[in-house]
């Protein structure tokens, strides 16, 4: 009788937990954090969401968010609309964020590599604003190859804080598999992706002024990182397996436009000795901004805006 009791306990906990994942996910529909027309790219049987605004005759510009557990093209939301007056801009969700298709599949570079080639293939010599990894899955799509192949050929190029790594390097099975498994991984991703994580990881590295994102942003990223498989992309990212192996130093060195690298001064995550490190060995222009850390273009969406113009106009007379 007390073992019947201790498992018959032991289950109804399992169902409790279980059912507060459940009521924790967002069954809400996820609106474009973006103002601009709504259009979906339709790539390896997913459909990948995308927000573009500006004339379609302007240059195309593309912009690639960063990867993390509430990561979507709303990261690109102070700048968006100021780059519109003068090009042509695009902002997908990366498959498996945001408002695109979340299969449960197992992300990898590879995956992201060769949607941002094939995604960037689909227009005209587009300039390219990039941030974190995506930065990296770019310059990998735009570069020449060591057999001197080149890629897709771009206008421009500008990375934020670019990097190759951003999770544990050899990358760690048991932490994605973890975080993949239906109850246990549920519940350590509603804490990864809880609102007071958010804002800690927000104040920690994301912003060098903590009360930069509001608390409407705040609920977005909530939401965004609560609807359905939304655990999946970042499982992978957590345990290291969108890090990328590109050689980043000889891929925007082999760039056949200027690169522009972006940094906020107070980055700790990726310091800014990385930025200058990587800038002087690909021979690149170095943009730091003063009081900002991995987003810069949040905090100072300004300048920002300025510097890719003065890039991508260096790009076109390169």
């Amino acid at each position: 009788m007390r073992r019947r009791n201790i498992v018959g306990s032991a289950l109804l906990g399992v169902g409790a937990i279980a059912a507060l994942n459940t009521g924790l996910r967002y069954e809400g529909e996820l609106e474009s954090p973006l103002d601009g027309d709504d259009g979906t790219f339709r790539w390896r049987g997913m459909d990948v969401a995308y927000a573009e605004s500006g004339d379609p005759e302007s240059p195309d510009l593309v912009l690639l968010h960063g990867v993390n557990a509430a990561g979507t093209s709303g990261e690109w939301r102070e700048v968006f609309d100021d780059l519109a007056d003068d090009y042509h801009v695009v902002a997908p969700d990366l498959p498996g964020f945001g408002r695109s298709d979340r299969p449960p599949l197992r992300y990898s570079a590879a995956l992201y590599e060769d949607f941002v080639r094939d995604f960037l293939a689909d227009f005209e010599e587009p300039a390219v604003v990039a941030s974190s990894l995506s930065a990296a899955y770019a310059a990998r799509a735009a570069a020449t190859d060591g057999q001197g192949d080149a890629g897709v050929e771009i206008s421009g190029f500008v990375g934020v804080c670019p990097t190759t790594v951003a999770g544990p390097s050899p990358p760690k099975a048991w932490i994605r598999e973890l975080i993949r498994s239906p109850l246990v991984g549920d519940t350590l991703f509603n804490l990864v992706a809880s609102k007071p994580s958010i804002r800690y990881f927000n104040a920690d590295h994301g912003y060098d002024d903590p009360t930069n994102p509001s608390e409407e942003w705040t609920d977005y990223e909530w939401r965004t990182s609560h609807v359905e498989n939304a655990r999946f992309a970042p499982a992978s990212f957590v345990s290291g397996y969108l890090n990328s192996d590109l050689d980043l130093t000889a891929a925007l060195a082999s760039l056949d436009v200027p690169p522009t690298i972006v940094w906020g001064r107070e980055a700790e995550v990726s310091p800014l000795s990385d930025g200058r490190e990587l800038a002087d060995a690909a021979d690149a222009r170095l943009v730091v901004f003063d009081r900002a850390r991995l987003l810069p273009h949040v905090e100072h969406p300004d300048r920002f805006v300025e510097t890719v113009r003065e890039s991508l106009v260096a790009g076109a007379t390169a």
